[in-house]
């Protein structure tokens, strides 16, 4: 059963797994249609609007719309940059320095499935930016918390990535650390409710002992310090 953290007429937030999709889709491990099927065996039939998304291999919260009036008011949330999220990561090395702003220009190669750091202005390359906090320092790795400004695909991998500090476990962008699974975690999500307008806050704690296990304590007492 998919960990539901809040659900009322308008929205639903819930623990996305790793391995699944955040979009709507035939996939047998489409997310949606997932909770879709176990509200429906439970007969109380829901239809859900994505109006942001995770990589498959990410896990943590997610908030999925109940109805097309509250679809729209976060997908202009998201729109507007008014859709606070936060991550952690276990990033391999040491980054330079213990909080940073990172700004690249990322390139979308949608045949292979991979974003590129470049170097200039071309068509379809966009601006990516992201600030980043070091929480803990492992022995060869990092915890850090980060906040994006953009949401452009795989951004955080390949910021990181191009900086030889790849996501612990995700071969895809260099990491030299085989894992079932990446150590990328959607933290928290904070937005104004599409209904009431008050700001919403939720959050959520990676449990995989094989990625974040090193620092299980601190995450345990709380990864907002």
């Amino acid at each position: 059963m998919t960990e539901i953290l809040y659900e009322d007429r308008d929205i639903l937030v819930c623990v996305k797994p790793a391995g699944t999709l955040s979009e709507a889709s035939e996939d047998i491990h489409s997310l949606p249609k997932m909770i879709e099927k176990e509200c429906a065996d439970r007969g109380s039939p829901t239809s859900l609007f994505a109006v942001h998304r995770l990589d498959r291999e990410v896990s943590g919260v997610m908030v999925y719309a109940k109805n097309k009036k509250a679809a729209a008011k976060l997908s202009a949330l998201v729109a507007e940059r008014k859709f606070h999220k936060e991550y952690l990561a276990v990033v391999e090395g040491s980054p330079e320095k213990d909080s940073d702003t990172l700004t690249d220009l990322l390139f979308r190669d949608s045949r292979k499935n991979k974003t590129y750091a470049v170097d200039r202005k071309r068509a379809g390359v966009k601006e990516a930016s992201l600030e980043y906090t070091t929480l803990e320092h492992g022995e060869n790795t990092t915890l850090v918390k980060i906040i994006l400004h953009t949401g452009r695909t795989h951004q955080i991998r390949v910021q990181f990535a191009s900086r030889e500090h790849s996501v612990l476990g995700d071969r895809k962008y260099g990491s030299k650390t085989k894992a079932l699974g990446i150590a990328l975690c959607s933290h928290k999500i904070e937005f104004a409710h599409p209904s009431s307008g008050k700001i919403v806050s939720f959050s959520y704690i990676p449990r995989d002992e094989a990625l974040w296990g090193e620092y299980s304590t601190l995450l345990k007492n709380g990864a907002d310090g």
